[in-house]
């Protein structure tokens, strides 16, 4: 487990719903896919490079609701722009990984709190 953090911490934290659009392989890298996600007008689309390839393939990405991060400052993963994370949960070894999604349906880019 992690040291606990003060709340105030958790709260710069912007998660929000989005749906993942478009699916590429990233061309320098096995293991990573290119994502266009939609938030909604306020936000728009953001890319974001996901680790997920080994766990999932495109067809079961496109079109899927999930959980990012979209505060994150923008880094550049194998010369591919980053905006945010994908919000998954991954067992012990890292062989199960699920993208966190809403249980309901629920407009793009509503907040996570």
């Amino acid at each position: 487990m992690k040291p606990q953090i003060p709340f105030e911490d958790w709260e710069k934290c912007d998660l929000r719903v989005g749906k993942i659009v478009k699916v590429e392989d990233h061309s320098k890298a096995d293991k990573l896919y290119v994502l266009e996600v939609e938030f909604g007008e306020e936000i728009g689309k953001r890319t974001i490079v996901a680790g997920l390839k080994k766990h999932y393939q495109k067809e079961e990405l496109e079109g899927k609701s999930g959980v990012f991060i979209i505060n994150l400052e923008p880094v550049a993963l194998r010369g591919v722009k980053s905006e945010g994370m994908t919000l998954a949960a991954v067992n012990d070894d890292e062989s199960i990984i699920a993208i966190l999604q809403p249980e309901k349906e629920i407009a793009l880019g509503s907040k996570i709190r």
